[in-house]
């Protein structure tokens, strides 16, 4: 099955925004040598061993960038089978795909990008965004699904009018109810009182800002500072060995120093030939002053453990910190998170019902409209009809009284007509009535929904300035 083009295209343009390659790659084919991979590593990571991996054949690269996945991108134990070394040996572009999700992965959770996001198009943004996404959702799982996630068909369409979402794995945190994420439709919030343009949004900026890749980055610089306390107490510890072996060798030396004197006093007993005490003196001065080397050497080394021991209670302290302020911030987001989702529960639940509700009144509306239409029709063809007989009945005044009664028949009729308008007139007034009480209704559910979007975008501001004081 061939790879997703726009999950491709969009790793080749992270892989070009590191700059690490003269001219712009077009195509995962241009990867299979790996030195852009290494490149990237040194660049980013600082690792000094990536300028003397270049000039190594192919395999050797290869277990460079091994050995890099497995100790800095989490999935230690996967990694090996995860990305197949005869595979990017054989120079297979899916293999190559996943190296390269993985440094985007490491270096957007461990603030390590080389650039900023917004030099990317929207298009790209969203195909970065959902791969970052998918590798926070699969991190137990990742040897099942990155394969297929790399190959798998845009489900939907990213045209730049419709708002654009990477829902075709799985959701964004773990709350007791799954849920979808979706980018922010491509415009910005706008503020009660401003009336600004719709631009598009951030989609990389929106995933950065969500509590689960803050959390992930605190644990990823947690992770970090508690390799760095491991690696200084390695270090600790054998400087401690070596200064109990200098403190051997002192003993050594001292205890020969000590035989030697004896020999002397002995040897000056038994008066010795000046020659060989001669011998025995620099013999004596030579152990004395590697004595003092290795005083000396001893001490530097005391000073040295001594300065190791503050710094890694420094580092305890700083971790109890970090600790601390990670299950606080984590508990703040969860709750924010949580009111967040209630609301949006709400908010939503509410609009469907209010939509609902706005149909049903705006047909009722339209129908008392078309009522009322109907009666004013009526009312103008019956008072056409009352103006000729009040005309003829004018005319009948001056008739006879038996061409008078004749006509009653007439004037019935007309007192019928009279009385047919004044109930239609009344109609007419209540059909006014309902018109505005439900326009009435119309203005206050449409107030009642501005409301809850303005409480809805207060939180949501809430939250992301929650995660933006955490990255601090």
């Amino acid at each position: 099955m061939s790879l997703h083009g726009g999950r491709v295209a969009a790793l080749l343009a992270w892989v070009n925004s590191t700059k690490v390659c003269p001219d712009p790659l077009n195509d995962l084919s241009q990867l299979q040598d790996c030195s852009v991979f290494i490149r990237i590593i040194h660049k980013i990571h600082g690792s000094k061993e990536g300028e003397s991996v270049l000039e190594q054949p192919l395999p050797e690269r290869i277990s460079f960038i091994h050995g890099f996945l497995q100790k800095h991108c989490r999935h230690k134990l996967a990694a090996e089978n995860l990305v197949s070394a005869q595979k990017l040996l054989d120079g297979e572009e899916l293999a190559l795909a996943k190296v390269a999700v993985l440094l985007l992965y490491h270096t957007s959770v461990s603030s390590k990008s080389p650039g900023d996001w917004n030099e990317f198009d929207y298009r790209t943004q969203v195909e970065l965004a959902s791969i970052l996404k998918f590798v926070l959702d699969n991190e137990e799982c990742l040897n099942e699904n990155l394969e297929p996630f790399l190959q798998r068909k845009a489900e939907l369409s990213l045209s730049s009018g419709s708002s654009s979402s990477f829902e075709e794995h799985s959701p964004p945190f773990s709350l007791p109810h799954k849920r979808e994420l979706h980018f922010l439709e491509p415009q910005r919030i706008t503020f009660p009182g401003t009336n600004l343009p719709s631009t598009p949004s951030s989609p990389m900026g929106d995933i950065m800002q969500t509590p689960q890749f803050q959390l992930r980055r605190l644990k990823e610089q947690l992770a970090f500072e508690r390799e760095n306390r491991e690696e200084l107490e390695v270090e600790v510890a054998e400087n401690h060995k070596r200064i109990m072996e200098k403190d051997a060798q002192i003993t050594t030396m001292q205890q020969r120093i000590d035989r030697l004197v004896k020999l002397n006093e002995k040897q000056a007993e038994d008066l010795l030939e000046p020659k060989e005490m001669e011998e025995l003196r620099e013999k004596n001065e030579s152990l004395v002053g590697r004595l003092h080397e290795a005083f000396r050497q001893c001490q530097d080394l005391r000073t040295e453990k001594a300065q190791m021991d503050r710094k890694i209670n420094q580092l305890s302290e700083e971790n109890g910190d970090l600790s601390f302020k990670l299950r606080e911030i984590a508990s703040n987001m969860v709750q924010l998170q949580r009111a967040l989702n209630e609301l949006s529960e709400e908010h939503n639940t509410a609009m469907a019902q209010s939509q609902e509700k706005q149909r049903q009144l705006e047909k009722e509306l339209h129908g008392a409209l078309q009522d009322k239409k109907c009666s004013e029709e009526k009312i103008e063809i019956l008072q056409g009809k009352i103006s000729m007989l009040e005309d003829q009945l004018a005319k009948l005044e001056e008739c006879s009284t038996q061409e008078k009664g004749e006509v009653m028949g007439d004037i019935l009729k007309l007192e019928e007509l009279k009385q047919e308008v004044s109930s239609l007139t009344a109609k007419g007034a209540r059909l006014e009535e309902e018109k505005q009480q439900l326009d009435s209704l119309v203005t206050s559910l449409q107030n009642s929904l501005s409301e809850s979007h303005r409480a809805r975008e207060r939180l949501k501001r809430d939250l992301q300035a929650q995660a933006a004081e955490e990255q601090a």
